[in-house]
């Protein structure tokens, strides 16, 4: 049963990695012949393995029909950016940010056709559309849980920034059944319509809310209210983001949200006190033995807090092993722990196949199956003690490869660090922070806090030793299975011989660097960070960050978001030179993240001395006109702006945007920024003979104000690449710029359309790799 389970589990992984589904008809042959290979019963070990692969096919089978039917479910093309009323009710914990609110909304009725759940933001005003009307936004409403309101809203298909080695922000959405998102539109047409609609999920929703405005109201602005929110009802956005990275340089942020240890541990305590209230009644054994009494209340504590906490996941996996674990003493069986797990994992990917997307899924079952994995083949048990440090050995050193290949490091403080984090937090925060939610618990929500602030002061400590974490390279695909098994062998009971050799099988993890260009030969990656430019150009031992995306809000940017996780990915520990084109949000937003994230050599921009930028410790100069530099034998040219435009600087930023031309084995790619009609002219004038490129990123993200005739003629790129977001609001680019460069017989790419672009110069030519192509999943919209 357990590697046919296994078998189903890695059908259904099968499936979600694949560009396009398979048709009905093929998954329904699927089905049947997986179906019959498991009901297959034959006593020759060759038709044993028929089962597994059996159930092979039949999770493919079952993810397929489930994408397929979730895919059915989508906003028209045509529908996208319209006004479409809809009535419906407001599904999930209402999510305050600086300009308003964000909400999962399940529609009802509506003028067109719309999928039955997307996800909304409601502005407080002056928000501005997503083709650059402005929308005069009302403030936005008190919206609650289980509300049911009409709203008049403005949708687009799920779509989000695809880049090398990033995060998959379409497949999130897939997975939590969105299939649109958009804004509420101003205007009379926004009512309530209902205060409550009775459901059971909307009534855990409205509970969850009332639980989290009740600790914003005893604890206020408290360093650590975020946390503990976010342990009582797994609201993890209310965790402040900088508090995240002290989580993740101390391995602990599994534990500051609702974990599987948290849920066991709620569920043992119901057992005990069940257990213990029960035997203590003369009449009560005798209707029902206490174990399976105590074994239905830890289940039923366990289902309720998995509830209050969002039902994610980790939650999901350890309910379903209780509940195994339950009914197994209620039918009076014993069952190993590892079929516990199998059944479990067969649970949850019946109810979500899209499970395996996330890496919550990985990370949460990885870390059972260690410990089952730990604790088997051994005679006896040791001290308590003993055990313990067993178990955290093998989680720490086992789930290493996983989480160097998900987020490309780990925690070297994470022992110390969940030595003193696990007992406190899943003992004393979490119990303390459940309780103070009660009635009359206001004193054990402020108490809970004082013990969270003295855990803090130790895990800041830590997180601020510079050992505290290992970083690196994602690691080759390859090397994961190595590793994996290395691990198995590694975490072999004592007395196999030889275990050390586990260790030597992990080596290509850390050791096999990714590949670079040969010398003379230039990579340039035009990262898609939305509306904005940020390339990474990459020579055989260089590299130089061209401009850094837009900024998002107070605490995201293309710097944390994109760029400096794309760098770490790739292998990049240093910059050895950054150009800020110009001063504009959308081209600097990024920058300062970088900075602190990434040692940089030198900054090269055409900022005013004003500039926030100009005042970060870095050897910083103007990019002038004449500026030029040799790495590994690419040649760099700053063409724009002139050194006299400093002294007198042109009324628009974007006319003192640098323009660097990269040639690299007798091939060239022009970075022009956003320039525009003034410096294009310019340009003309003073490199005639310069602006000759193979490939050309578009000025000013394809708007009027750029690529004019002349200017096109003058590059003659066979490459067009147009940095633009979704359905900006400057609807960028304009249908008349993008037919000049299609009349020229240019290639045309579009980052909205293609995702993160490679650029390969090299000696054999000029060549172009789009990431929505090369990481194409079905669920990819293009």
């Amino acid at each position: 049963m357990r590697l046919a389970i296994l078998a189903f589990a890695a059908g259904v992984a099968w499936l979600q990695w694949q560009p396009a589904l398979p048709e009905p008809a093929v998954l329904a042959a699927l089905a049947v012949a997986g179906a019959a290979l498991v009901a297959l019963r034959a006593p020759l070990p060759r038709a044993r393995a028929a089962a597994p692969v059996g159930a092979f096919l039949v999770g493919i089978a079952w993810a397929g029909f489930c994408a397929h039917q979730r895919l059915a479910d989508a906003l028209p093309a045509a529908h996208e950016g319209r006004d479409i009323e809809v009535v419906g009710v407001v599904a999930g914990l209402p999510q305050k940010f600086e300009n308003g609110l964000r909400f999962d909304f399940d529609v009802e009725q509506a003028a067109l056709a719309v999928p039955a759940h997307v996800s909304l933001a409601w502005y407080r005003g002056g928000h501005r559309g997503w083709h650059g009307e402005d929308e005069d936004m009302a403030p936005a409403q008190q919206v609650h849980a289980g509300e049911r309101w009409r709203l008049v809203l403005r949708l687009r298909r799920p779509h989000g920034n695809l880049n090398p080695h990033g995060y998959d922000y379409e497949a999130a959405l897939l997975e939590r059944g969105i299939r649109a998102t958009g804004y509420v539109r101003a205007g009379d047409g926004n009512v309530r319509l209902d205060e409550f609609v009775w459901r059971a999920g909307y009534a855990v929703e409205r509970l969850r809310e009332r639980i989290r405005a009740r600790f914003e109201r005893v604890l206020g602005d408290a360093p650590y209210a975020g946390v503990l929110v976010a342990l009582a009802v797994g609201d993890q956005r209310a965790i402040d983001p900088g508090l995240w990275q002290t989580f993740a340089r101390t391995g602990t942020t599994h534990l500051m949200s609702i974990s599987g240890s948290h849920v066991t541990m709620l569920a043992g305590l119901a057992w005990v006190l069940v257990s213990w209230l029960w035997r203590r009644s003369p009449r009560l054994p005798l209707l029902l033995p206490a174990q399976q009494a105590a074994a239905a209340a830890g289940f039923l504590a366990a289902f309720a807090y998995s509830l209050l906490a969002g039902f994610e996941v980790p939650a999901q996996r350890t309910l379903y092993m209780l509940g195994i674990v339950a009914l197994a003493l209620w039918s009076g069986r014993s069952v190993a722990g590892s079929r516990v797990l199998a059944l479990a994992l067969l649970v949850v990917l019946l109810l979500d196949p899209w499970a395996v997307l996330a890496a919550g899924f990985w990370l949460s079952f990885g870390a059972v199956a260690l410990l089952f994995y730990a604790g088997s083949g051994r005679i006896g048990r040791g001290h308590w003690f003993a055990e313990w440090g067993r178990a955290q050995w093998a989680v720490t050193v086992g789930m290493v490869p996983a989480l160097l290949a998900l987020f490309q490091q780990f925690s070297l403080a994470s022992p110390l660090a969940n030595a003193v984090a696990i007992p406190l937090v899943g003992f004393v925060v979490t119990p303390l922070a459940l309780a103070g939610s009660l009635p009359l618990g206001d004193p054990l929500l402020w108490l809970s806090h004082l013990v969270m602030a003295w855990q803090m002061a130790l895990l800041d400590w830590l997180a601020a030793s510079p050992w505290a974490i290992w970083q690196q390279h994602a690691p080759p695909l390859w090397s994961l299975p190595l590793a994996a098994a290395g691990m198995a062998w590694l975490l072999l009971p004592r007395g196999f011989p030889a275990r050390w050799l586990g260790l030597v099988a992990c080596l290509p993890l850390v050791l096999v660097p990714p590949s670079r260009p040969a010398p003379g030969a230039a990579v340039v990656t035009v990262l898609d960070v939305g509306q904005g430019l940020a390339l990474h150009v990459q020579t055989q031992t260089h590299d130089l960050l061209y401009d850094t995306g837009p900024m998002f809000s107070p605490d995201a940017n293309s710097g944390n978001r994109i760029i400096v996780p794309y760098l770490r990915a790739v292998g990049v520990a240093r910059l050895d030179g950054l150009v800020v084109t110009h001063a504009d949000k959308d081209h600097s937003g990024g920058a300062e993240s970088v900075l602190e994230a990434i040692p940089v050599a030198w900054v090269s921009s055409s900022l005013p001395y004003e500039h926030p930028l100009s005042a970060v410790p870095v050897a910083q100069h103007p990019c002038i006109d004449g500026d030029a530099w040799d790495w590994d034998g690419v040649r760099f040219e700053v063409l724009h702006p002139p050194a006299a435009q400093f002294a007198a600087p042109t009324r628009k930023t974007n006319d003192m945007s640098c323009v660097l031309k990269v040639t690299a084995a007798g091939h060239s790619m022009l970075l022009t920024s956003d320039i525009e009609a003034l410096s294009e002219a310019a340009l003309r004038s003073r490199h005639a003979r310069d602006l000759r490129a193979d490939v050309l990123t578009v000025p000013h993200h394809g708007s009027r104000t750029s690529s004019t005739p002349a200017f096109i003629a003058a590059v003659g790129a066979q490459t067009a690449i147009f940095p633009v977001g979704y359905r900006n609001r400057f609807g960028h680019p304009k249908a008349d710029v993008v037919a000049r460069y299609r009349a020229c017989g240019a290639a045309l790419w579009r980052t909205d359309a293609d995702g993160a672009l490679t650029v390969t110069l090299a000696a054999d030519g000029v060549g172009v790799a789009a990431e929505r192509v090369e990481r194409r999943r079905y669920w990819h919209g293009r």
